[in-house]
C-alpha cells in the first residue's frame, strides 16, 4: 500500500441539538369537586313560564276557573260594584231629601256639616272599596296598571276625607261643640291616619321605586304583605266610623224617640248603614284567601 495515499476520514454524524428547555411537569388530573360547576342551562318551556310570570294579571289562581266559580265571581263582583256605588247615592239621596243639601256658609252651619257623612262615605267605602277590589276586578290587566288605578281611586279618597274632616270640624268649633269627644271621632281619627299613612308609603314604595325596578324588587316585595293588612284595617276601620257616625247624627238629630219610632229618614239611615255592612262583607270575602299573596310572591321575583 501507498503510504503517501490516506483513506478518506467517515463523515461523523452532526451534534444532535439538545432542547434546554426545562421538562414539562406530569399531567396532574383535577379533581372534578374543585371543578366551577357547569353554567345553568333552561329550557324553551322555562322560558317561556317566566316571560308568562312576568306578564300574568293578578289573576292568581293556579288552575282553570270552572263554570261555578266564574259565575260566583261575577256575582260577587256585580253586587260589590252595585253596593259600593248605591251607598255614596243613597247618602246624597239622603242629605237632599231630609237634610236640605249642601253649603259652606257661616250662616247655615248645619249644611255645612252635610258634607261631613256624604265626603266620608264616598272616600272610605265608596273609592277605597274600589281600591281594594280592583286586585281581583282587574283579573286582565297588568300589574303596573292595576298599581295605578289603586293609587288613582285613593287619589280620589284623599281630598274627600281632608274636605270631609275639615267641614265637621269648623261646624263644631262654630257651634262651640267639643273636638274629638266620642268613640266614632276616635275610630275616625285613627282610620285618617293609618289612611294617610298607607298612602304615603304605598306611593313612594310601589310608584316611585319603580325607577330602580330590579335594585327594590326585593324591599318592595316584603312590604306588600304589610301594605295589603294595613289598608284591609284601614277599610275596617272606615267602616266602623261610618256606622258609629250614622248612629250618632240619628240619634243626636231625630231624637232617641223618634229615631226608635222608625221614621222614614230613620230607614233610611239605617239602609244606609247596612249597605256599608254589605259592602264590608262582600269586600272582604273578595279578598279573602291567600291567592293574592301566592301571586305577589311570583311578582317579587320577576318583577314587572
Amino acid at each position: 500500500m501507498d503510504s503517501n495515499s490516506v483513506s478518506p476520514m467517515p463523515e461523523l454524524a452532526p451534534i444532535a441539538e439538545f432542547d434546554k428547555s426545562p421538562p414539562s411537569p406530569p399531567n396532574e388530573e383535577v379533581p372534578m369537586d374543585d371543578l366551577p360547576p357547569p353554567p345553568a342551562t333552561i329550557s324553551q318551556s322555562e322560558v317561556k313560564k317566566i316571560k308568562v310570570q312576568r306578564s300574568r294579571s293578578y289573576d292568581s289562581d293556579e288552575h282553570e276557573r270552572g263554570a261555578c266559580e266564574w259565575c260566583e265571581y261575577a256575582l260577587v263582583i256585580t253586587l260589590a260594584t252595585i253596593l259600593l256605588i248605591g251607598v255614596s247615592a243613597l247618602t246624597i239621596f239622603w242629605i237632599f231629601f231630609y237634610r236640605e243639601g249642601y253649603a259652606w256658609a257661616d250662616d247655615i252651619p248645619e249644611k255645612q256639616f252635610n258634607l261631613h257623612p256624604t265626603l266620608m262615605v264616598a272616600g272610605f267605602i265608596t273609592f277605597s272599596g274600589f281600591s281594594v277590589l280592583l286586585y281581583r276586578i282587574c283579573r286582565c290587566f297588568r300589574r303596573i296598571y292595576v298599581k295605578l288605578l289603586h293609587a288613582i281611586f285613593h287619589a280620589l279618597a284623599f281630598p274627600c276625607i281632608v274636605i270631609g274632616f275639615l267641614a265637621v270640624l269648623d261646624f263644631h268649633n262654630k257651634k262651640g261643640i267639643n273636638n274629638f269627644y266620642s268613640l266614632h271621632s276616635w275610630i275616625g281619627f285613627v282610620a285618617m291616619g293609618l289612611f294617610g299613612i298607607q298612602y304615603a308609603v304605598g306611593f313612594f314604595s310601589f310608584l316611585l321605586l319603580l325607577i330602580c325596578n330590579k335594585g327594590t324588587a326585593g324591599f318592595r316585595a316584603s312590604l306588600v304583605p304589610v301594605h295589603a293588612a294595613f289598608g284591609i284595617l284601614t277599610f275596617v276601620l272606615g267602616v266602623a266610623a261610618c256606622l258609629t257616625g250614622l248612629t250618632e247624627k240619628a240619634i243626636f238629630t231625630l231624637g232617641s224617640e223618634t229615631y226608635a219610632s222608625m221614621t222614614q229618614e230613620a230607614i233610611v239611615i239605617n239602609a244606609i248603614g247596612m249597605s256599608v255592612v254589605a259592602v264590608a262583607v262582600l269586600v272582604l270575602y273578595t279578598v279573602r284567601g291567600t291567592g293574592g299573596y301566592r301571586l305577589r310572591k311570583v311578582s317579587a321575583q320577576h318583577p314587572s
